[in-house]
C-alpha cells in the first residue's frame, strides 16, 4: 500500500513514554495513508521490545534500531532513508510534542508549492520545560539567528514537517537536526513556522544537559556557517 506521511521517530531509552506516543501518532493521522517508522538509538530499557509488543495493534509501526547509541540526527536520518513516503513528519521519543499537531504542519506545507516551501517547522508557544533550559534555548537561538540569518526562533522543536528528497539531498553531520531549518534556506527553499503545543515529561529524563548542548551548538553553528559560505546558491536544472 502507498503511503502519504512517514512519521520518523528517533528513540532512546523512553520504555514508558514510547506506546502512548505511537498510539497518538496513529490517531491523529487516521485520515491518512501513514507509517511510523521509530528508531531505536541503542536503548537499554526494553524500549525494543516495548516496540515490537505495540505492531500487532498498530500495523503502520515499523521498529528499526542501531547496535548503539549513535546520536539523534543519525536516528533522523536512518528513519528517513527507511521511509516509504514522500513526505516525513518528525516528532521527538518523550511524548512532549503533541502529535494531535502534525496535520495543521501537513496542511500548510501542502497549501504551497513544493518547489517552493520545503519545510514547516512546529514553534512551541508554551514550553513546559524548567527556566534553566528555556534560558539556554532561547540564547542558543538568538545567537544561531544572528550567525545564521534562518529566522528560526525555536530550531530545537523536533516536530518538523519536510520533503524525504529535500532532506536526502542536504549535508550531513551529526547534530544536523538541529540545523535542519538553515540547511533548507541554503539549498533554496522556503520554510513556513506554525505554533505547536509542548508538554511535560511524563517518564524518564532529558538525554542532554545546557552545558553539553552549548558546546556543541556553538562548534556546530560556525561548521553550518562555513557551509552556508560555501555554496553558490540553488538552482534548478532543465534537460534540453
Amino acid at each position: 500500500m502507498a503511503v502519504s506521511v512517514c512519521v520518523v521517530v528517533p528513540v532512546k531509552d523512553e520504555a514508558e513514554n514510547i506506546a502512548p506516543l505511537v498510539r497518538e501518532i496513529a490517531r491523529a493521522l487516521s485520515g491518512e495513508e501513514f507509517e511510523i517508522v521509530t528508531v531505536d538509538d541503542g536503548s537499554t530499557d526494553g524500549t525494543a521490545e516495548t516496540l515490537l509488543a505495540l505492531k500487532n495493534e498498530v500495523p503502520q509501526l515499523r521498529v528499526v534500531q542501531h547496535g548503539r547509541n549513535i546520536g539523534q540526527s543519525r536516528g533522523v536520518r536512518t528513519g528517513v532513508r527507511a521511509a516509504r513516503a514522500p513526505i516525513i513528519a518528525t516528532i521527538d521519543g518523550d511524548g512532549q510534542n503533541d502529535p494531535a499537531d502534525i496535520p495543521k504542519l501537513l496542511k500548510e506545507l501542502r497549501a504551497h508549492d513544493p518547489a517552493t516551501v520545503g519545510m514547516v517547522s512546529g514553534v512551541r508557544k508554551q514550553r513546559m520545560d524548567d527556566a534553566n533550559k528555556r534560558w539556554a534555548s532561547g540564547f542558543a537561538n538568538a545567537f544561531r539567528r544572528w550567525m545564521l540569518n534562518d529566522q528560526a526562533v525555536d530550531s530545537g522543536c523536533g516536530l518538523k514537517v519536510f520533503y524525504r528528497d529535500l532532506f536526502l539531498s542536504l549535508p550531513f553531520f551529526d547534530n544536523m537536526h538541529r540545523f535542519l531549518i538553515a540547511l533548507a534556506f541554503r539549498e533554496g527553499y522556503q520554510v513556513r513556522f506554525v505554533e505547536v503545543g509542548h508538554r511535560p515529561r511524563q517518564h524518564g529524563v532529558s538525554k542532554y544537559n545546557n552545558i553539553q548542548r552549548a558546546i556543541v551548538g556553538l562548534v556546530d553553528t560556525f561548521g553550518v556557517r562555513w557551509l552556508q559560505t560555501r555554496f553558490k546558491g540553488a538552482v534548478t536544472p532543465k534537460e534540453l
